[in-house]
């Protein structure tokens, strides 16, 4: 993906910037995908048509809720060694522990990316 500083046309900058025999198009930014910049990495270009795959949508989405979770692990697990240590109960800690685990598991559900964008650790 490019985008055009102005100094040269856009199809000069094609020119320069595309290897030889690699199929490239120009598309208007307004033709892109509205608000979905955080699933860039999930767009697909068909004959200069610019969409989401889900499933890659899916994909980048868990990345992101394990990354989120990590440190939320490692609150939990502090919990849990304190509450071992005084004799508490750890049956919350444990249950969020498990929250935490299967986050990810949840995007296997969603159909849209909004559903993508509400998960959240």
């Amino acid at each position: 993906m490019c985008v055009p500083t102005g100094e040269l046309p856009i199809e000069q900058v094609q020119a320069k910037d595309i290897p030889a025999g690699v199929q490239s198009f120009i598309v208007e930014k307004t033709t892109l995908p509205e608000d979905s910049y955080d699933f860039f990495n999930a767009w697909e270009q068909v004959e200069g048509v610019v969409t989401i795959n889900l499933e890659k949508a899916k994909t980048l989405t868990k990345t992101r809720l394990r990354t989120e979770r990590e440190s939320l692990l490692t609150a939990q697990d502090v919990l849990f060694q304190r509450a071992l240590e005084i004799g508490g109960s750890t049956a919350k800690i444990v249950a969020e522990k498990q929250r935490l685990r299967d986050l990810p598991l949840l995007t296997d559900s969603c159909t849209t990316l909004a559903e993508l964008r509400a998960l959240h650790a």
